[in-house]
C-alpha cells in the first residue's frame, strides 16, 4: 500500500482543464546554431542573488547543456556536458565547457542554475551530476556545486565540487535506476538558487520524485535550505503531482508584487492518461510565501506552450528575473509528420540551438504572455 511514513505538506497540483496561450511558431531562421557542432538545449543565466540576470559590462552568461550533433539527438542526455557561452552587442561568445573534467563527479553533467553572489566576484555553479565518473552508465542523480570566480572572461577558476544534500527515502525517492524510459525515470535533479526576499534565507529548488508514494506519476518540487552553518536541509516538497506528472522540471521562483511564482516545464507524455493532460509548457503556481500554500496560476497552472500543430517546437523554459522566457528549439517543423515514416527528421527538425525570448506580464493569480 502507498500509505505516507511522513506528514509531508506541500501543495498539491490537481489541475483542471488545461488551454491558454500558444507560443510562437519556431521558424526556419530561428534555427541557427550559435556554436557550430553543438547541438545546445537546457540553460540557466548567471544571475544575481536576488535573482536579476547579472550583466558583465554589456554581456550576459549563459550556460547550456552540450552535446556533439548525433544523428540521434536523443543520445544527446548520454553525452551532457555543461557549455559557457556569453551574449553582448556583437552576438554570442563560445566560452568552451564550463567544469574541468577532474571537477565532475558524474558521467554526465546535467542542468542547474549559477549565481554571482554579493560580493561581486564570487560564483557558484549548482548542478545536476548523472551517473558516476568512470563507472558504467545509470540515471543515478545527485544534487553539487562548484565555486568560482568573476574574471575577464566571465565565470571560471571553479574549485572542487562538493555534493549538497542527498534524498531521503522517504520525502524523496532515491533516483539512482539503472536504466529507464525517457520521461518515466524518478528524478532528483536541477538545483535552482533562490534567495527569499523575506527572510534573507538561501534555498535550493530541485525535480524530485515522492518518496511516500510509487506511483508511475510522482513528481514533486523539492526544497533544501541552508542553515546557519551553511548546510543545506531538506525540507518537505513545495509542489507534489502525486497521481497527475512524473516530472516537474527545472523548478525556479521569480518574485512579482510579495507574490512567489513558482515555475516549472513538463510534456505532455509525462502526464498520467488517465486524468487531466497538458501540452508541453510552461506551468506554474503562486503563492505569498515560499512554503505556500500555492494555488494554480491561470486556474489550471498552465501558463504557456507550444501551438498545437507542432507539439514538440520547443522545451525547458526558464523565466529570468525580468520576466524573459528562454528555452530551446527541439524538434519544429515537423507539420505533422513522424519519425517511424521520417527517421531523417530525427536530425534534420531538431534545432539545439535557443529558441526565440518572449516576455511575461504577471497580474496576481494571472500569469500571461506580454
Amino acid at each position: 500500500m502507498n500509505e505516507p511514513v511522513l506528514n509531508i505538506v506541500a501543495s498539491r497540483w490537481r489541475p483542471g482543464p488545461i488551454a491558454g496561450a500558444e507560443i510562437a511558431p519556431i521558424q526556419a531562421g530561428d534555427a541557427a546554431q550559435i556554436i557550430p557542432g553543438l547541438d545546445l538545449w537546457d540553460s540557466w543565466p548567471l544571475a544575481h542573488e536576488d535573482g536579476r540576470t547579472a550583466r558583465i559590462g554589456a554581456r550576459e552568461y549563459w550556460f547550456f547543456l552540450s552535446a556533439p550533433c548525433f544523428a540521434d539527438p536523443g543520445q544527446r542526455h548520454n553525452a551532457a556536458k555543461i557549455r559557457l557561452a556569453s551574449f553582448g552587442p556583437d552576438g554570442w561568445r563560445d566560452h568552451g565547457d564550463c567544469l574541468p573534467g577532474a571537477l565532475s563527479p558524474g558521467s554526465r553533467e546535467w542542468a542547474g542554475s549559477a549565481v554571482l553572489h554579493d560580493d561581486g566576484r564570487s560564483v557558484s555553479l549548482f548542478f545536476t551530476a548523472a551517473g558516476r565518473r568512470g563507472e558504467g552508465h545509470s540515471f543515478e542523480q545527485r544534487l553539487f556545486a562548484a565555486r568560482g570566480k568573476l574574471g575577464e572572461d566571465g565565470p571560471g577558476d571553479w574549485s572542487a565540487s562538493e555534493e549538497l544534500v542527498r534524498p531521503d527515502g522517504a520525502r524523496y525517492f532515491i533516483a539512482a535506476e539503472g536504466e529507464g524510459t525517457p520521461g518515466m525515470i524518478k528524478a532528483f535533479r536541477d538545483p535552482a538558487w533562490f534567495r527569499d526576499p523575506a527572510s534573507g534565507q538561501a534555498h535550493l529548488l530541485f525535480t524530485a520524485s515522492a518518496g511516500w508514494d510509487h506511483h508511475d506519476y510522482n513528481g514533486v518540487i523539492g526544497l533544501a535550505t541552508r542553515d546557519d552553518a551553511g548546510d543545506w536541509q531538506l525540507e518537505d516538497p513545495l509542489l507534489e503531482a502525486v497521481g497527475v506528472n512524473n516530472e516537474l522540471e527545472r523548478p525556479h521562483v521569480v518574485v512579482r508584487g510579495g507574490l512567489y511564482y513558482l515555475f516549472w516545464s513538463t510534456q505532455r507524455r509525462t502526464f498520467n492518461p488517465a486524468g487531466e493532460t497538458g501540452p508541453n509548457g510552461l506551468y506554474a503556481m503562486v503563492a505569498e510565501q515560499l512554503r505556500g500554500p500555492y494555488r494554480p496560476v491561470n486556474g489550471s497552472g498552465f501558463v504557456a506552450g507550444n501551438p498545437a500543430g507542432e507539439p514538440t517546437q520547443g522545451y525547458s523554459w526558464w523565466v529570468t528575473g525580468e520576466g524573459a522566457v528562454w528555452s530551446f528549439i527541439d524538434h519544429w517543423g515537423m507539420q505533422g509528420r513522424n519519425f517511424a515514416d521520417n527517421p531523417a527528421l530525427l536530425r534534420s527538425q531538431f534545432g539545439g540551438t535557443p529558441a526565440p525570448v518572449f516576455h511575461l506580464a504577471f497580474a496576481g493569480d494571472t500569469v500571461t504572455i506580454a
